[in-house]
């Protein structure tokens, strides 16, 4: 199996819902549930690689607090070398819907001072050689993100295919933020964006001419995935041959991170030498799971499977 690392956003979400409608100023709401959980894109896909007993490396940092220690622990020896920063941990409060949609308010803290050498100090290029590292979290990682060239400069001298999911930026899709990613992923071998995102960074109303257009502009023999909710997934992949995977039908609990157990298990079947076909099915099959279940269940392990030799 090749390596696997996520680089980027792990910070502290308490999840409180349903919530609606919208409360008025002043007021006191009563909810069913709440959840405080270890969190982030990065966050999440490290948990969900955990859950499906996948062997990988996680770069991140904390704050210096007990949110920070809570979420060390969680990672157990993976967070030893976890950068500890004076500032508090970045705190997200995401409220639910009814309808499975969700809320969130998140404080900067921690997370823009992650850096290039926070990711230098926990990981090491030869040992992950010719395996997939995810970056996430762009728009939070203020310090890393400027120094995005230079990581792509390290990943390329080492093999290392770099799979992007910048998350929402806080400010939207502003021109600077789709230029900015649109610059990024000229690095990148593989594209991991919802259908929202791929069609306003296109600026294609149609998802899998967006898509196309997106992996055009990427690295030769690039990927670009469109994760589309309900209606399952798309693929661009090299050579532009098109790859489509159908969602399940499933009650939907909670939303939350399900973007990013997708990346998780797409990554992971990848990394398994699986075919593009197949790991766009086990993306979809392993979100599907996750987002119909409480507690969230990811289904069984994700065992090696015989090579098939293709890499995305």
């Amino acid at each position: 199996m090749r390596p696997l690392t996520v680089i980027g956003n792990v910070n502290v979400d308490l999840i409180v819902g349903p919530v609606a409608p919208w409360p008025k100023a002043g007021t006191e709401t009563v909810v069913d549930h709440d959840d405080l959980r270890v969190g982030g894109q990065a966050g999440n896909t490290g948990l969900a690689w955990q859950a499906l007993g996948i062997d990988f490396e996680i770069a991140a940092n904390v704050g210096d607090d007990q949110f920070g220690r809570w979420l060390r622990e969680a990672f157990g020896t993976r967070a030893d070398k976890w950068p500890v920063r004076p500032e508090s941990t970045t705190l997200s409060v995401g409220m639910t819907h009814p309808d499975g949609e969700r809320t969130f308010f998140t404080t900067r803290g921690h997370l823009p001072r992650f850096s290039l050498a926070d990711v230098f100090s926990v990981l090491d290029g030869k040992r992950l050689a010719g395996g997939y590292a995810l970056l996430c979290g762009s728009f939070l990682t203020d310090d890393l993100t400027r120094d995005y060239e230079a990581f792509f400069d390290w990943a390329n001298g080492h093999d290392i295919a770099v799979a992007l999911d910048t998350g929402w930026p806080m400010e939207g899709w502003t021109p600077a933020n789709c230029q900015a990613a649109r610059t990024w992923l000229a690095h990148c071998d593989l594209a991991l964006f919802n259908e929202v995102e791929t069609v306003t960074l296109a600026g294609l109303p149609d998802p899998v001419e967006a898509a196309r257009q997106i992996q055009s502009s990427m690295k030769k023999g690039a990927t670009a995935v469109v994760k589309r909710g309900p209606e399952g997934a798309i693929a661009i992949g090299p050579g532009g041959a098109l790859v489509t995977a159908n969602a399940p039908d499933v009650k939907v609990i909670d939303t939350i991170g399900a973007g990013d157990v997708f990346n998780a298990a797409f990554l992971a079947a990848l990394a398994q030498d699986q075919t593009l076909t197949a790991s766009l099915a086990a993306a979809t099959q392993v979100a599907s799971r996750a987002i119909s279940t409480l507690p969230r269940n990811y289904g069984e392990p994700m065992h090696p499977r015989k090579a098939t030799h293709e890499r995305a």
